[in-house]
């Protein structure tokens, strides 16, 4: 490695306990580049940042940031240095205003008492212009999972870094944020900044990265550039085996099977409105739209989540009126959040008591104390149904990888023996292997009569996974694509407002 790296790690290695986290891991990142960063969950990649970024002390190994050793003891330490790092996971304060949240590094090193909020409201409305238009007064706390993942990278953009790891920052951001997001990198790498893009979308890879550095099982398999690689050799390197096909065949008899649930002009008078489609029995039915155009409210309404001011569910032609989400669940339908970690499992709970969570008394004595073998029973079979990694089943959830977390949601989803299910960004920030495996569950519960809602901004995922789409803008139904009408083209003009259907396509 020579003066032309601005970061150099060399031989690092991390173990928690038995668990060999990263095994002699080196990286070199050039001054002005883009450099991918990419591996399986639990390949090591978040352990590495977090070394990089002084959270993680490593037990072996070197870091140099242009040229010279140093020692990266703190978060504080690695802004000194000029690393900004943006995590996948949101870590905001939702307590007070998003101005506050983006100058929270420099409001710590005044030593002024006195702050000049209007100085700090312009200059974060400024930052905000470049990628969203957020009012800097909010409370972070009030906005959605995308809005606050536009907060982080804002945040990161004040710290005036040298070198910026990007931890899957476009997970949660609309086609027209990303694009923002990716024109400010070009801007940076044109200055000379160093970044540091982690993503499992191979699209974002190629399209905006020079090099590539694959890690798996803690080891560094590969660094190349990216015109000599294709998404299939990396993901090859990834998983060390072959994936096969991302996306399950889809049932063609679907689009003659009965309806299952029936939604019919569901409204909350706000966020959606006049809502009506049909799902099928044993359909895959994606549900497309930009963030904000009313997909997550619509699938809390029909859950008993969120207030209806109007319409009607049916399901399999009775008419069913949720008015919690308990009430939900007792009839059949049952939903999962995009926000995992937030909502969709209890990360200090044991994974056996996760995939109770939403039925004790499936597990429970008839005296009411909650059976701790027919518990673990229960996770056990859901587990090995789902191709469940994990170790002991009183592990707790937050000891799994990303992808595995996500299975213990949908186990407990299953654990209710539900008649509908609506996800909500399944694969988000999960890598391509566990999305290969997530999609094979959701096709195989479709083909066991299942009706299966899966809302994604990733339109690929749509376009593979679903039998048929409906498109979400500003709160009412835009449009229902099908058979070879599901282009990208289609979906987002229909989410973009720019065309209407015209009778949906059949």
């Amino acid at each position: 490695m020579t003066h032309d790296f601005a970061l150099e790690v060399t031989g690092i290695s991390k173990a928690y306990g038995a668990i060999q986290a990263l095994r002699d891991v080196s990286l070199g990142v050039r001054k002005g580049e883009i450099h991918a960063l990419a591996g399986e969950n639990g390949a090591g990649k978040s352990t590495l940042m977090n070394i990089i970024d002084g959270i993680v002390r490593p037990d072996a190994g070197e870091i140099r940031i242009r040229g010279e050793k140093v020692e990266i003891g703190s978060p504080a330490r690695a802004q000194e240095l000029g690393i900004g790092l943006v995590h996948q996971e949101i870590a905001l304060c939702g307590g007070i205003s998003v101005a506050e949240n983006i100058f929270m590094a420099a409001t710590n090193r005044r030593r002024s008492f006195f702050m000049n909020y209007g100085e700090l409201r312009e200059k974060a409305r400024a930052i905000l212009a470049e990628l969203g238009s957020i009012d800097p007064d909010s409370l972070v706390g009030e906005l959605t999972i995308s809005e606050q993942q536009i907060v982080e990278i804002a945040k990161a953009l004040t710290l005036d870094c040298s070198i910026l790891i990007l931890d899957e920052p476009t997970a949660a951001l609309t086609e027209r944020e990303a694009g923002k997001l990716f024109a400010i990198m070009a801007g940076l790498k044109a200055r000379g900044i160093s970044i540091i893009y982690i993503s499992h979308r191979m699209a974002e890879i190629f399209a905006h990265c020079d090099r590539i550095t694959v890690l798996r099982d803690g080891q560094h398999v590969s660094t190349d550039d990216i015109a000599a690689m294709t998404p299939e050799s990396v993901v090859g390197k990834m998983v060390g085996r072959a994936l096969g096909t991302l996306y399950p065949p889809k049932n063609p008899q679907s689009a003659q099977a009965p309806a299952l649930m029936a939604v019919e002009g569901l409204s909350d008078g706000v966020r959606f409105k006049d809502i009506s489609f049909e799902l099928r029995r044993g359909e895959v039915l994606g549900v497309a739209g930009l963030i904000g155009a009313g997909r997550t409210e619509m699938a809390l309404g029909i859950c008993g989540l969120m207030p209806r001011s109007g319409g009607r569910i049916r399901l399999e032609g009775r008419e069913v009126t949720p008015a919690t989400y308990a009430d939900s669940i007792a009839n059949g339908i049952v939903y999962l959040s995009e926000d995992r970690k937030g909502s969709g499992v209890f990360l200090d709970l044991p994974i056996a008591a996760n995939v109770s969570a939403l039925d004790l008394g499936r597990v429970s004595t008839r005296l009411g104390f909650v059976d701790r073998a027919a518990e673990r029973e229960q996770a056990r079979c859901l587990g090995d149904l789902l191709r469940l990694r994990r170790g002991s089943l009183n592990d707790a959830v937050a000891t799994l990888s990303g992808g595995n977390q996500q299975k213990v949601a949908i186990a407990k989803m299953l654990s209710v023996s539900p008649k509908v299910i609506l996800l909500d960004e399944p694969t988000r920030g999960v890598d391509v292997g566990a999305k290969a495996e997530i999609h094979r569950i959701l096709r195989e519960l479709a083909d066991q009569g299942t009706g299966i809602v899966v809302i994604s901004s990733e339109l690929p995922e749509l376009i593979g996974l679903a039998d048929r789409v409906i498109v979400i803008h500003e709160g009412g139904i835009a449009g229902e694509v099908t058979g070879t009408d599901m282009t990208e083209d289609r979906l987002i003009r229909l989410a973009s407002g720019l065309s209407k259907d015209a009778g949906r396509a059949a």
